[in-house]
């Protein structure tokens, strides 16, 4: 007995999406068709993974093949295959929802945008292409049977919010999509999509690549024709010269689900004792899930252009996670499995040469193409650092694509060679100062004497390059140095000797109100002394030499997810210079129990804290005591 039809609701995310899509300016309405034939082609492809285990998946139906079948009497377009299938509970999963990290995101960009550019560069890049059918369809039909299952499921929506799912017939293992097509309109970009003529050129020119064969219903003389429009030759196998730029950004989108060009692209072929070819793709933008720890990423792997795996993320390092593309050998099993790619060497050989060729095509763009380094940069610049901080077998190679904002320049970031290149005359070191953002890490007070002195200072602002501080001890021989730890001053090793020299006169002459400041501040810092840094800033926190950073130390709390315990106590610095400080100094000397000297010692650590981006231990205090200044200065 089949189970009655039931109507849903679509999942609340889908549902905008669907609106989205619905009624989004959409320049290029016949992308759809390219979407479908590639969720076709997916769903082949998992069925040919999933019969190397379960041979009788495909043994009792051979055929693998996409079919596009037109009626023009109907007005309607059905888009079949003869891939995996899907059960009931799988249809209601993956075209109910958007079961996918990030949608909130994709939504609310897409719901800001007003020109329909990000509904096309974002969707794609979440796998619910499907849903472009909306664009020119007033009524969508699913009808599909899981391989090795007896049973269909008819799942069905006008895009209303609701859908349809009930039991069906179908013949064969597969799915078929039926478009109900609305009115041909050229002016909003709805062309006769019954017309074989205009469906052979979309085929051809966006999925011409596609590995398994594409027929395309043709009627002559009352008799039905099904010719293979696609030429299914694996576009990695042939030369460039061969190739145009427009097919290889199909392919790309093909692969990726990106409806942008990709930035670059690498052809790779390797000769000798492993052979295997491989197409490589840099995309123009970060997808969304690119810092998700769920991201499913990886190349696709072929053995003599049979598909093994879909992402095979044993072949490049999860630094280089963002790069799209194919790897072919002809040296690999076809029953290779999951278990034996991640022992065999030659799966192992073809990850190192991989990675190197990858680098060095950025190495090369770096100092040949800087426009689009740059651009790259913009988009993947912090997962490179990711490598940096965590893959010691590349980190020198890694170190030379670094870039970093830097106090020379307002516009462009440096990399650390360029950097090496402009030290002043006596610099031993190259200097750098942490901060959440380049507005906050520009104002620190720790910059004020390198500046004088007109030392560069890179900014450190990515959360990932708390960790690259401390992977990374020495570029080219220098280090790598903080401005914000204790004893590390600007100028020759005379002249910071010096200068640590008179500081410490300084800091004997200052000890009874240096004490105080001690004592009074004793549950946020371990030591007070003059500073030798400073030059307009009454104050600032320094760490010790072995201490982590605050925002570090932040990071690692919120990681563990514990945040019991106080922060490591730093050393404070003075100007001993600045008129704050020297009344403070004075009164301490003249009226050394002022209750109003312990109010002021408070005050004067929150505007460091302030200053170098960290608030106060207790900003209600800090703010009563601020209020409380503020009121006796206006009486």
């Amino acid at each position: 007995m089949s189970a009655p039809v039931e109507t849903h609701a679509f999942q609340a995310e889908t549902r905008q999406l669907l609106d989205i899509v619905i009624h989004s300016l959409y320049s290029n309405k016949e992308i759809f068709l390219r979407e479908l034939i590639s969720n076709a082609s997916d769903a082949i492809d998992k069925l040919r993974l999933a019969a190397l285990e379960q041979h009788t998946l495909i043994d009792d139906d051979p055929v693998l093949e996409i079919t596009v079948a037109p009626d023009s009497q109907a007005r309607t377009l059905t888009v079949s295959d003869t891939g995996i299938g899907m059960t009931r509970d799988e249809l209601m999963a993956l075209i109910g929802t958007i079961a996918k990290s990030g949608t909130r995101e994709l939504v609310q960009q897409l719901k800001t945008d007003t020109t329909g550019e990000a509904a096309s560069s974002l969707i794609g890049q979440f796998g619910v292409g499907f849903y472009s059918a909306f664009m020119v369809a007033d009524r969508v039909e699913i009808i599909t049977r899981k391989a090795g299952s007896d049973t269909a499921t008819k799942w069905e929506s006008t895009g209303d919010g609701t859908y349809t799912i009930g039991d069906a017939s179908r013949f064969r293992r597969g799915t078929d999509i039926i478009l109900h097509l609305k009115p041909v309109d050229p002016e909003n970009g709805i062309a006769d999509y019954t017309s074989t003529q205009v469906l052979r050129t979309l085929i051809k020119k966006h999925s011409d690549f596609v590995a398994h064969p594409i027929k395309l219903k043709e009627v002559k003389d009352g008799v039905a024709e099904w010719p293979t429009v696609n030429s299914m030759k694996p576009i990695w196998t042939q030369s460039a010269s061969e190739v145009s730029e427009e097919s290889y950004a199909e392919f790309y989108r093909h692969l990726s689900h990106d409806w942008q060009d990709p930035l670059d692209r690498l052809s790779l072929k390797a000769e000798g004792r492993l052979e295997y070819q491989a197409l490589l793709f840099l995309p123009s933008k970060a997808p969304f899930d690119l810092y998700y720890r769920d991201q499913d990423y990886g190349l696709q792997l072929h053995v003599r252009r049979v598909l093994i795996m879909d992402r095979c993320r044993q072949l490049l390092p999860p630094f280089l996670r963002f790069v799209k593309g194919v790897v072919d050998s002809s040296d690999l099993p076809l029953n290779l499995s999951r278990e034996m790619v991640q022992q065999d060497r030659h799966i192992a050989q073809m990850r190192t040469w991989l990675t190197r060729k990858v680098l060095d095509h950025l190495t090369t763009m770096q100092s040949g193409r800087r426009e689009v380094f740059l651009k790259f940069w913009g988009e993947f610049g912090a997962v490179l650092k990711e490598g940096v901080a965590g893959d010691g077998e590349h980190r020198d190679r890694l170190l030379k694509l670094l870039l970093f904002p830097s106090t020379r320049d307002t516009a462009e970031p440096t990399s650390l060679a360029d950097y090496v290149s402009r030290m002043v005359e006596g610099q031993s070191s190259l200097y750098y100062v942490t901060g959440e953002s380049r507005a906050v890490a520009e104002r620190s007070p720790h910059l004020e004497a390198f500046k004088a002195r007109g030392y560069e200072v890179l900014f450190f602002v990515d959360p990932i390059d708390e960790f690259v501080a401390q992977s990374v001890h020495e570029f080219e021989g220098k280090p790598l140095v903080s401005v914000s730890r204790a004893g590390v001053e600007p100028g020759s090793e005379e002249e910071r000797k010096a200068a640590e020299d008179l500081r410490k006169v300084r800091d004997t002459e200052l000890r009874p109100f240096l004490a105080f400041l001690e004592q009074t501040l004793s549950d946020t810092i371990r030591e007070a002394r003059v500073s030798s840094r400073l030059t307009t800033s009454p104050a600032c926190l320094v760490a010790g030499e072995h201490d982590l950073s605050p925002a570090l130390e932040r990071m690692l709390r919120q990681a563990s997810g514990k945040d019991e315990g106080a922060p490591t106590r730093r050393i404070l610095e003075v100007n001993d210079d600045h008129a704050l400080v020297k009344r403070l100094r004075d009164m301490h000397a003249s009226t050394p129990d002022d209750a109003a000297l312990v109010e002021a010692a408070h005050l004067l650590l929150g505007t460091a804290l302030l200053a170098e981006g960290t608030a106060p231990p207790d900003p209600a205090a800090f703010a009563e005591r601020l209020a409380a200044f503020m009121t006796r200065q206006m009486r």
